[in-house]
């Protein structure tokens, strides 16, 4: 938890005095995914221990559709008053912007708070495919260009850029099958109907363990601690392969520096707290709590690298 505790006590310490009565009401959190979706479970948990810090209610608000653009735009253009927050994913902030005309920056737009968390995408296969590391799977591919296909939740998706970069790397001809969502894709990777497939870790790690699907590699730089049995892709002769995918808490832009200061020292205490940080990475994910200053860097090198890997592959939206 080294990211989370940094500058957390100093900047507890030192939240500015120019808004003392903040906040005196609730605050609303806008999540653009469903009830029960991986970006809802952790805007609940966060802002469930979010409230115990502030000693107000977090009132989490599921606005859905588009790809989750909607509750963007919705943050975007709420009051920069610290009342409505939202929890964005890399998807909505970088990748978003560079398939679609938006009605918003979600750059310029958005005052980073923190990035909260991390997540690596688990590549499954189908259990009738030959091969059960990567090193396999590419010489499969190899010798059957354009014959093996990979699902994904849409195009423009996090998992469909995972398999993209993969692709690259390797240097592989598979054909991309997309889905409306992950969990509309994984029946058909069960079937066999789709070779392989990267996904969220928590989201196929129950089949996994069930027998229903074989785990080869996770895409971090490091070992999932979810997982930590599984190699990296970086491990299994592709140095540097990183596609992972993060969540990360935004204010309207205009918003208070005082605000957004103490925003971020109260959620980096909220992530401290044993119990949300235990429930987080038993979910798959790896608990970051960076400042807002790091947040906004994160960002801002994600840009040019995923606008390289959507060109390079001639992705389009949907």
């Amino acid at each position: 938890m080294k990211h989370v505790c940094a500058l957390a006590a100093l900047l507890i310490a030192g939240v500015a005095a120019g808004q003392p009565d903040y906040p005196n009401r609730p605050v609303h959190l806008i999540v653009g995914f469903p009830p029960g979706s991986q970006p809802d479970i952790v805007a609940r948990l966060v802002g469930q221990q979010l409230a115990e810090e502030l000693q107000r209610p977090v009132v989490v608000e599921n606005v859905t559709g588009a790809a989750g653009n909607i509750a963007a735009e919705r943050i975007a253009k709420a009051p920069p008053d610290g009342y409505t927050v939202g929890l964005l994913s890399q998807t909505q902030m970088v990748i978003a912007p560079i398939l679609h005309k938006l009605s918003f920056d979600p750059i310029k737009d958005f005052a980073a708070v923190s990035q909260l968390t991390v997540s690596p995408n688990l590549l499954v296969v189908n259990n009738d495919v030959p091969a059960s590391n990567v090193a396999g799977l590419v010489a499969l591919a190899k010798a059957q260009p354009g014959v093996l296909t990979f699902a994904s939740s849409g195009s423009g998706s996090g998992t469909h850029m995972a398999a993209e970069v993969f692709k690259s790397i390797t240097a592989l001809d598979i054909r991309h099958i997309p889905y409306k969502g992950v969990v509309a894709a994984i029946p058909d990777v069960v079937r066999g109907r789709v070779t392989m497939m990267f996904s969220p870790i928590p989201v196929v790690l129950p089949l996994v363990r069930e027998g229903k699907l074989r785990a080869v590699a996770v895409t971090s730089l490091q070992r999932s601690s979810a997982v930590p049995q599984l190699p990296t892709i970086a491990e299994s002769g592709y140095p540097g392969f990183e596609a992972t995918n993060w969540y990360g808490l935004v204010a309207p832009a205009g918003t208070p520096a005082a605000i957004v200061r103490k925003l971020y020292a109260q959620t980096v205490r909220a992530l401290r707290v044993p119990e949300l940080h235990d429930k987080l990475v038993d979910l798959g994910l790896d608990v970051i709590g960076n400042s807002p200053d790091e947040f906004e860097a994160t960002v801002a090198a994600d840009v040019p690298k995923w606008a390289k890997v959507i060109k390079d592959a001639g992705i389009k939206a949907d």
